[in-house]
């Protein structure tokens, strides 16, 4: 039996394991597991790693589930999902931004990270070339990478407010796509109309398929909303989510807007990769439209927390940051603190039961000198967390003063 186990064992060694999966985790899933971890060995954390509400549903979202679990057989769907909910989202399309889309045109995805998946599919093969900027969100980098398409990195700071140009653009040509997100993460930077009808004419011009990433709609401080691509690109694709702004993280649903020419590539992917998104899941969010004070009130919580926080990282010298229009994050260069954000945010982690994430998730580059700090807990929590914080600090800079 040994000989036997020896043999399967230098077997397995022998195996193959592809390349495409050969790239950085999402560190901020390793952050998380790190506070798990002190959490059970009964260490207090306050969570500013997670980028997701600290709210459930909306009740009007929980009621309709639970009819729909009495009351539906909850089988397959259309591959793009039931009509009602295709429906509803074009009326918000018009409602919110004034722009008549076609229902046909809606796909709904397992979340925007699922529908992320069948656009870059559905738009680029191998070997393509896909802008995104540095830093960016890491897991569409990875997943861009995954499918052997070439990330193309577009260095952004606070010159360009951390947002793209055409101007960088075209330094980079040829191009074959490029991935906005506004309001990004990490950053909370918003494209405002001017410069994304800039980013979208050069796009149309180039022959660059724009993805956008618009899942923090919703959840702005300014006195406008943030603009749709879909209204200044006719080739632009719209990645959207249930998960911020409607409060529904763990339902994984989501929606793409896409142009005539990907609707039905899409929808091939969508029948062979996914079938079709969680029937429960699309039947409450129908509802999430009608839930905007509730939502509304996570918001006005959201910008509190914002100025809490920013007040907070100020005190402690923390306040080289971006622009944060939007999400709920800010982004704070730390270099003078540390010249290694994942080892202070590791120490920040153990001493003072506080989680961030380094930027080395959302920059390969200059990430080490970045942290992304969340504020979408509790306003309690992020008020202890940036008190903690300045507390740290202020015993880092005496005991170097004592030095």
């Amino acid at each position: 039996m040994a000989g036997t186990r020896t043999r399967s064992l230098a077997t397995l060694a022998m195996m193959k394991i592809s390349r495409r999966s050969d790239i950085a985790p999402f560190y901020v899933m390793e952050v998380m597991k790190a506070a798990a971890r002190r959490a059970a060995a009964g260490g207090e954390v306050l969570h500013l790693e997670v980028g997701q509400p600290s709210t459930p549903a909306p009740q009007g979202v929980l009621a309709a589930a639970e009819a729909a679990l009495h009351s539906h057989r909850l089988g397959y769907t259309d591959a793009h999902g039931v009509p009602e909910l295709r429906t509803r989202i074009t009326r918000h399309y018009l409602d919110r931004y004034r722009v008549d889309v076609a229902e046909d045109r809606i796909a709904v995805t397992v979340g925007a990270s699922g529908g992320f998946v069948l656009a870059v599919l559905a738009a680029f093969d191998e070997a393509d070339r896909v802008a995104m900027t540095e830093p960016g969100y890491s897991a569409y980098r990875n997943i861009l990478r995954a499918l052997g398409i070439e990330v193309v990195e577009l260095p952004v700071g606070p010159d360009t407010r951390f947002n793209p140009t055409p101007d960088l653009l075209e330094a980079l040509l040829p191009l074959d796509g490029l991935v906005t997100a506004s309001p990004s993460n990490p950053t909370g930077t918003i494209l405002t109309e001017v410069e994304l009808t800039d980013l979208a004419g050069f796009c149309e011009t180039h022959g660059i398929r724009m993805i956008a990433d618009e899942i923090y709609h919703g959840i702005t401080y300014g006195d406008e909303p943030a603009p749709t691509a879909i209204a200044r690109a006719d080739h632009a694709v719209v990645v959207q989510s249930f998960s911020k702004y409607f409060s529904m993280t763990g339902w994984r649903l989501g929606w793409l807007v896409l142009p005539e020419d990907m609707i039905r590539p899409v929808e091939r992917l969508a029948q062979n990769l996914f079938i079709s998104p969680p029937t429960l899941s699309q039947l409450a969010g129908i509802a999430a439209f009608d839930c905007a004070a509730e939502l509304d009130a996570n918001v006005a919580r959201y910008a509190e927390n914002r100025r809490i926080l920013i007040d907070g990282l100020a005190r402690a010298g923390i306040d080289r940051i971006a622009p944060a229009d939007g999400a709920f994050y800010v982004y704070a260069d730390v270099s003078h603190l540390s010249d290694d954000s994942q080892a202070l945010s590791g120490r920040w982690l153990d001493e003072i039961g506080v989680a961030a994430t380094s930027g080395i998730d959302f920059d390969p580059t200059n990430g080490h000198r970045f942290i992304r700090f969340s504020y979408a807990e509790s306003t309690a929590d992020i008020t202890e967390a940036a008190e903690r914080i300045v507390g740290w600090v202020e015993l880092r800079n005496r005991s170097a003063t004592r030095q």
